[in-house]
Order: C-alpha cells, then sequence, then structure tokens
C-alpha cells in the first residue's frame, strides 16, 4: 500500500502566480477580484487531479522575520504589494476557510519555514509530502519523500531533479550561500553566480571548507572575494536556510480536508460575482426557489387578489407567444408578494389536454384597476417590456417602484449582464430555470402558451420569486452606492416615459421608401458597373474573397493586409487606398448605399404595425456604459446626417395629417458640459458670449485674430475640439486631418496652454478612475473603467480615454434624460396633444397638431435649456417641417 499523501501549497507564492496569471478581473463594484478567482481555480486544481489524503495551505506572517533583524536588507528590494492586490488577501483565505482546509502562518517566520517544519515532521512519520510552490528555496528540504510540485510548468523536482541543479538537495543552502538571490536581496559573494557557486562546492563540499581552503582557488580575484566577504557568505547562508523545528503540530484531523462550507463560499463567490463557481458551490439552491402555485379556480383566484389588494407592493411578470410585446399575445401572469411564495396565472395556454383556464376577459378587469393604481407599488424587471405586454392586452401599468435591472445598471455599473439570469447567479448564487429548458430552442422551440401548466408554473412563478427577491438586494445598493437619487427621479420615470414612446411610434411614409429604394438600387447598379469596369470584369462586389482577390491580386494594389479567410477588405483598408485609387472610393460609397437600402428603405415599410400603421422602435436604457439610450428594432439612431442619402431617409418619416415635426436638438452640449465640469474660465467666456466656439479656438491655438482664421484652421480647431473629449492622441488627430503627427502634437500642446484647466480637468478623471475603478457624471452616475490599471498599454490607453469621455458624455445623457423628463411634465401639465416620438443622441422628435406649434417651441426650447444649471448657457436649436429632414 502506498503511503498517505500530504499536499503543502506555498500560498504566498501562490497569490502571486494568481494575480499575474489573470490580469484583468472585478466586480461589478470595481474590486480587483482576479488573485482571488486565480488562487480558487489553481486550488480547485491541486483538490481535483491530485485528490490528496492530507492538506494545508501556508502564508507568510506580516510583519519582521528573523532574517529581517538579522539582516534589514533582507527582500528591502522587493517592490511593494500591488495595491489592487491587498484587499484580495483576506478574500483569499476566506476562499480557503470555506473549503475548510487546514492553514498555517507563524508570526516572525516566513511560509518556507513552515513548510520545512511540516514537512520533516510528516516524512518522519511516514507521510510522502508535496510542496506545492515554484520557489527554489524549498528544494532544500527534497529527499525520498520530500518532492516539489511547480503546477506552473507541470513539473515535479525529487532527489534528482534538485542534483541537476544543485548537485543534491543538502547543497542548495552551501550554493545559495555563495550565489545570493536577488529576489530576495540576499548577498552572497560578488562575482560568484550559480553555476561557479555549483562548481566550488562540489570541489570543496560545503562553505566552511570552501572558506579554509582559499589557497587553493586559483583565480586571484575569486579568492579575494571569497576572503573579503567570507562573513557575508556566512550571513547568506543563515538567511537562506530554512527553520524546520518550529513548535508545530501534525495533526492529521486537521490535514484532512473537509466538506466546503457552501453558504460561506456562496457569500463569497457572490460577493465577488464568480458566476461559474457560484453555480458549483450554491449552498442551497433550493433555498431562493419557493412554493409555486397555479392559479385555475375562481377561488384561487379570489384569494390571489385578497393578497394583492392587502399588500402594498407586489411583484409581477408576464409570459408571451413571443418577444415583441405589441404584437405576440399575453399567455400568463405571475405574482410575488413576498419571498419565497408566487403565484401563475395562466391564460392563454392551449395543447392537447390543457386544463380548462379562467376567462381571459374577467380576469383582466378584475386585475385592471390594481395594475392601474398609482398608489399599488409594483416591481417588474425590465418592466418597460411588461407594461407594452400589458398595453396591448389593454391594461395600464401605473405606480411602478423598483426594476431590479435599471437599479443593477447603476448600482454595479461594471456588471457584464443585468438580466434576470445573471443577476441571480451573482448576487443569489441560483440559475433560475432558462426558458430553452422549458420551450426548447432552434427547429425544435415551442411556444410558451404550448408548454403544460405543470412546467409553466415553475418557469414563470420563479421569475417573479426571483425578481423580488432581486429588489430586496439591490434597494439597499442603490443607496450604499450613491445612486438611489438618480434611479428614484430619473431612470425609473424615465422609463415610464419611454414606454409611452414606444407605444406612440413614428410615422412613416412607406411609399416614399418604396420609391427611395428604387432610387439606391439604380445609384448601386451604377456604382457596380463603374467597379466592374475599373476592375477589368464583372465580379460580386458583395464577396470579400472576390473583392480581395481583385483589389490586390489582379489588379495589385498597394496596402493589402491578409487574414484568415484571404484579403481584408475592411473600412480602414478601403479608406487608405480611396486616397489614390478610385475604385476604393466607389466600393466604399457601393457598401454605404447597400447598408442603408438593407436597413432601412427595404426594411423599415415591413416593420410598420398592422394596427397603428407606425413603426415601434425599442429604447434600451440598461446597454451603453455611460447612461446613453440605445434604440434597437429598428435602430433608428444610426441613420447618417452627414450624407444625401441618410438625409433623404429623414423625408421619410412624418407626421400624422394636421401636424408638423418639430426637432430640438442642443448644440454643442458635450463641449459646453466639459467647459463647465473643467471650470476652465476661458472656454466658458466664449461659449456666453455666443461666439463660433471652433473659430475662437482656432485663434486661440494659432495665436491669430478670429478674423483671420482659415477654413482649414476652423476645421482643425473643430477636430480638436471635439477630440479632446474622447482623449484624442497626436496620431489619431494626425490621422483625421492628414498632417504630421508632429504638427498634430504642436496643435494639441497649443490647445493646452490655452485651456490649462482641461488638462488638469483630464488628469483629474484619470486619477478618480485609477482609484475607484469607475468615472462619474455630474449627476453622479458611475461609469465604469474596469481596465485602467491594465498591464497592457493599448487596452490602459483606451480605459483612459474612457476616463475622460465618460464623464462629459454621460453627463451629457443625464441632461436629455432631465430635458426629456420635464418637456413631458409640461406637455401633461398643460393638456397638449403634442407627443414626444424620438429621442436620438442630443436631440428630442415630436409630432406637433399645427395648432400647438408655437406653444411647444417655445415650451420644449425652455425645458431643454433649464434642464441642468450651468456656469454657461445650454442653447437648443428648434426645428419644424413637414418631415424629419426638414424638422431637423
Amino acid at each position: 500500500m502506498s503511503s498517505p499523501r500530504l499536499y503543502l501549497i506555498d500560498g504566498s507564492s501562490y497569490i502571486y502566480r494568481a494575480y499575474y496569471a489573470i490580469r484583468h478581473l472585478s466586480n461589478s463594484r470595481g474590486m480587483a477580484t482576479n488573485a482571488v478567482y486565480g488562487f480558487t481555480s489553481m486550488l480547485l486544481k491541486i483538490i481535483r487531479d491530485e485528490q490528496p489524503d492530507y492538506l494545508a495551505v501556508v502564508f507568510d506572517s506580516r510583519g519582521p522575520t528573523f532574517r529581517t533583524e538579522i539582516y534589514p536588507e533582507y527582500k528591502a528590494n522587493r517592490a511593494a504589494m500591488p495595491e489592487d492586490l491587498v484587499p484580495q488577501i483576506p478574500l483569499i483565505k476566506r476562499v480557503v476557510q470555506g473549503f475548510r482546509l487546514a492553514a498555517f502562518e507563524e508570526p516572525g517566520y516566513e511560509a518556507d519555514d513552515i513548510i520545512a517544519t511540516l514537512a520533516r515532521k510528516a516524512s518522519a512519520e511516514g507521510l510522502e509530502v508535496t510542496v506545492v510552490t515554484g520557489d527554489k528555496d524549498l528544494m532544500q528540504i527534497v529527499d525520498e519523500r520530500v518532492s516539489l510540485l511547480d503546477t506552473m510548468k507541470d513539473k515535479r523536482f525529487g532527489p534528482a531533479e534538485v542534483g541537476e541543479r544543485f548537485g543534491s538537495p543538502d547543497k542548495v543552502v552551501e550554493v545559495q550561500a555563495l550565489a545570493g538571490d536577488s529576489s530576495d536581496n540576499v548577498p552572497g559573494v560578488p562575482g560568484i553566480g550559480e553555476k561557479t557557486a555549483k562548481l566550488l562546492i562540489d570541489q570543496f563540499g560545503d562553505l566552511e571548507s570552501l572558506l579554509s581552503r582559499l589557497d587553493q582557488i586559483r583565480q586571484p580575484k575569486r579568492r579575494a572575494n571569497l576572503e573579503q566577504f567570507a562573513d557575508q557568505a556566512r550571513l547568506s547562508r543563515r538567511l537562506v536556510t530554512l527553520v524546520d523545528d518550529l513548535p508545530l503540530e501534525l495533526d492529521r484531523e486537521v490535514l484532512t480536508p473537509g466538506e466546503p462550507d457552501r453558504e460561506q463560499l456562496t457569500e463569497l463567490f457572490r460577493e465577488c460575482e464568480f458566476q461559474r463557481l457560484l453555480d458549483e458551490f450554491s449552498s442551497d439552491p433550493q433555498a431562493v426557489a419557493g412554493s409555486y402555485r397555479a392559479v385555475l379556480s375562481e377561488a384561487d383566484f379570489e384569494q390571489l387578489l385578497q393578497r394583492l389588494e392587502a399588500a402594498e407592493r407586489f411583484c409581477f411578470d408576464t409570459e408571451t407567444t413571443g418577444l415583441d410585446p405589441l404584437r405576440d399575445e399575453l399567455v400568463g401572469l405571475s405574482f410575488a408578494v413576498e419571498a419565497g411564495q408566487a403565484w401563475y396565472l395562466p391564460l392563454g395556454h392551449y395543447y392537447l389536454g390543457a386544463p380548462p383556464q379562467l376567462d381571459r376577459e374577467l380576469v383582466l378587469k378584475r386585475l385592471a384597476p390594481l395594475f392601474a393604481d398609482p398608489e399599488k407599488g409594483k416591481i417588474a424587471q425590465n418592466a418597460k417590456f411588461d407594461a407594452l405586454v400589458l398595453h396591448h392586452a389593454g391594461l395600464t401599468l401605473e405606480g411602478l417602484v423598483f426594476d431590479p435591472m435599471l437599479a443593477s445598471y447603476l448600482a454595479r455599473p461594471a456588471a457584464k449582464s443585468h438580466g434576470m439570469d445573471a443577476m441571480a447567479a451573482e448576487l443569489l448564487g441560483y440559475r433560475p430555470i432558462k426558458f430553452e429548458e422549458v420551450c426548447g430552442k432552434g427547429k425544435n422551440r415551442i411556444s410558451f402558451a404550448e408548454v403544460e401548466i405543470e412546467r409553466a408554473v415553475t418557469y414563470a412563478a420563479e421569475d417573479a420569486n426571483i425578481t423580488l427577491r432581486l429588489a430586496e438586494i439591490l434597494a439597499p445598493l442603490l443607496e450604499e452606492t450613491g445612486q438611489e437619487k438618480l434611479f428614484r427621479e430619473v431612470e425609473l420615470p424615465l422609463e415610464q416615459l419611454l414606454t409611452r414612446m414606444e407605444i406612440t411610434g413614428v410615422r412613416i411614409d412607406a411609399d416614399f421608401m418604396a420609391g427611395l429604394s428604387r432610387e439606391f438600387s439604380d445609384k448601386l447598379q451604377a456604382l457596380e458597373s463603374g467597379i466592374h469596369q475599373l476592375a477589368g470584369g464583372p465580379f460580386n462586389v458583395a464577396s470579400p474573397k472576390q473583392l480581395g482577390e481583385v483589389l490586390f491580386e489582379r489588379l495589385k494594389l498597394p496596402k493589402g493586409k491578409k487574414t484568415r479567410t484571404g484579403w481584408s477588405t475592411d473600412v480602414e483598408v478601403l479608406n487608405k487606398l480611396a486616397e489614390d485609387h478610385e475604385i476604393a472610393r466607389l466600393i466604399l460609397d457601393y457598401r454605404s448605399l447597400a447598408k442603408l437600402k438593407g436597413t432601412y428603405t427595404d426594411a423599415l415599410p415591413k416593420l410598420i404595425h398592422e394596427e397603428s400603421g407606425r413603426i415601434h422602435t425599442s429604447f434600451n436604457q440598461a446597454v451603453t456604459a455611460t447612461g446613453r439610450l440605445s434604440s434597437s428594432d429598428p435602430n433608428l439612431q444610426n441613420i447618417p446626417i452627414r450624407s444625401e442619402e441618410g438625409r433623404r431617409i429623414r423625408e421619410g418619416f412624418i407626421p400624422e395629417p394636421g401636424c408638423l415635426m418639430l426637432s430640438a436638438d442642443y448644440s454643442q452640449v458635450e463641449l459646453r458640459l466639459l467647459a463647465h465640469m473643467a471650470e476652465e474660465t476661458t472656454l466658458k467666456e466664449h461659449f456666453c458670449s455666443g461666439e463660433d466656439i471652433h473659430r475662437r479656438t482656432a485663434a486661440e491655438v494659432f495665436g491669430v485674430f478670429p478674423e483671420m482664421v482659415s477654413d482649414e484652421m476652423r476645421r482643425s480647431a473643430k477636430a480638436i475640439n471635439f477630440g479632446v473629449i474622447y482623449g484624442i492622441s497626436a496620431f489619431g488627430l494626425a490621422k483625421q486631418l492628414g498632417i504630421g503627427r508632429k504638427e498634430a502634437q504642436e496643435y494639441i500642446d497649443g490647445y493646452f496652454a490655452r485651456y490649462p484647466k482641461i488638462r488638469a480637468f483630464m488628469d483629474k478623471c484619470i486619477a478618480e478612475a485609477k482609484e475607484h475603478k469607475y468615472v462619474t457624471t455630474l449627476l453622479g452616475r458611475r461609469c465604469a473603467v474596469p481596465e485602467i490599471d491594465s498591464k497592457n498599454g493599448a487596452i490602459r490607453g483606451y480605459a483612459e480615454r474612457n476616463a475622460i469621455n465618460y464623464p462629459v458624455q454621460g453627463s451629457a445623457a443625464d441632461l436629455i434624460k432631465l430635458a426629456m423628463l420635464r418637456v413631458q411634465r409640461r406637455i401633461d401639465a398643460e393638456e397638449l396633444s403634442s407627443r414626444m416620438v424620438l429621442q436620438v443622441h442630443d436631440e428630442l422628435v415630436f409630432e406637433v397638431p399645427e395648432g400647438e406649434l408655437e406653444e411647444m417651441r417655445t415650451l420644449v426650447k425652455e425645458e431643454m435649456e433649464t434642464a441642468l444649471e450651468l456656469d454657461l448657457p445650454l442653447v437648443v436649436d428648434v426645428g419644424v417641417g413637414k418631415n424629419w429632414r426638414e424638422a431637423h
């Protein structure tokens, strides 16, 4: 029978290895977790791969050791522990506790001394000892029963392997006494490295024998160094020799790995947001679950109604036949009043053998007052979707008090997802039932209406229960992170406004779009003919493979770059070629026009709702890093405004008969916010005087009178003004303006010389990001910058540019949201019929009855320009027209 095996993990060595192995990992609060995750993964690998009988993790203790007492310079050259590693050490020790493993730490001694002591005792008791480390100092304890395992190199060191390097394990300290150790600042003897030291010890046996026979050293300089630094060598030997007789007990019961403390690990992994580990070590998955009931009888329904009517607030969720809330049908509703209990009310399940369900009209009629009561608090995940579903079913949602998705978006900006499943895993340590597990996927996917009610109950009721539990966790987190006010006063009311806007939709002229599509087709054919003529023959212009072969093999154009699938023909490559080759310019025009045709003129008419006759885009509130809204299905925020074709598309957006389109757009809002936030007096004065800011900046940077500024100077100043917000580099500016990098750097230097507080503001933003892993907007919104300390220069540079840009862009996002809310409140207060239909970056678009035009023009401008109090005026340009293009 083999001997019992003890594994001793050099915890301090493991910590640093884990830290540097995974450099970029943090939780949603910006707390670094890379070392914790790496350490845990390495620890689990040892446990699973090696399956030790006994296991202990050994750590260095804080404070001085006996070695620093005899030699204060010992390890003095080591850099301080990285700042983001320091707070991870207690978490790593909690990992060890959570896995119920023995841990050792001894004041005044190093982990190596503890390991040496435990290994000697264990070896004497007949155990086989494996020391998990990459530290060569521990090679001195290797013998027939003690070996080292370097998991990073996947190599084991026994006596033979140590002998290859040092001669034998008992020679390790002798060699190190001579060679020293630069990593630990052990001095050794100058001029003697490890190879020479090994030769000397091989010849003389040990340090003292060598020092007593120096007359046999033939090299004069080496002999002189050994004579002069003999005491230093003896000191070095004391420093590298491990203590193996510490008063430690080898208690096999303590060293036996126990069952993991899942409750402790769940709490820790939830704090660190380790989803994979949470899935594996969740303390009790069923603890999050609860008692779920189907509501199939009138008595059950009455009981549910009584609970909802008595409750101060309730959580609800909807189940539908699809993902389009304004087209798909309501299948059922789930409710939760307190954590652990939930009901599912099926209304539209149809399958062979489906039980009778309550009358849909009657149920919705009874529920309508509850949903419409503004005093009855409602909680829902991604509540806008559910509000739209209810609207489509004939119900109105009022009284929304909490949406976990929005709360997470504000309180946990670095979280990878604010979806319910991801939050449940990270915050509750629970994996909810996935939709695919109930409805299948791909060609086998069925509608939720076809799911058996018995299965639907658990899935649907669980959603309401989990959402309620998430709300209970996230509510105090909003307070803790200072996001409560932003949540209550901006994001939550905005969600309800966006619901109204999505219900309203925007009207398009389908006939105009069809005509424009035909026009684009003619232009595409003409472009294709021109491309074929320049290419010397026909080919598929839309095929990147064929295009690459034509450009770089047939035409032999320069600057081609290969990818795994062939020649690259991306925008960067084509833009470079377009400087000298007409075919590249035509290809760029072709691609741009084809995208407009496919994305807008062909697609938009197909999205017109059959009942409303309008298009209903989705405004996404919890996606971007800065708080900006995005638009999808269709995306109406990316219609190009600079190209004539893009502007033509906007002609197709029209109002109802008797109405006009009104567009209100903030003028240079990010520059104004930058001037305010940086407290740059000169720039603020330019805005206050109403000057052309780009012309004035050009005058400042180039040292001329404003009247002498050329169009080229103004263009350069405009590029600098907007580029600064995005942390533009000399390289980026040079590329944008087509000038040399040195000249571009001079422009930037001139800019900061005239506006020094902007440079100070940028430095402040980067410092804030480095301290907190996030930056803040004027309203206190946190924008995560988790990669700010990346060792990768490109990643770190990108993060630094974001740290500069996010506070400004995020403040602009906050501003437009405040403006939307203020404008809508005025419209409601004055009982106007005008409707807000679109939000695109810094622009709001309204459909306005002709009789309300002047009132709306004044109202919108007033509310937008006073939405935020700044040290300089906000300016809004208002336009009116028969279509969006005319208005803008």
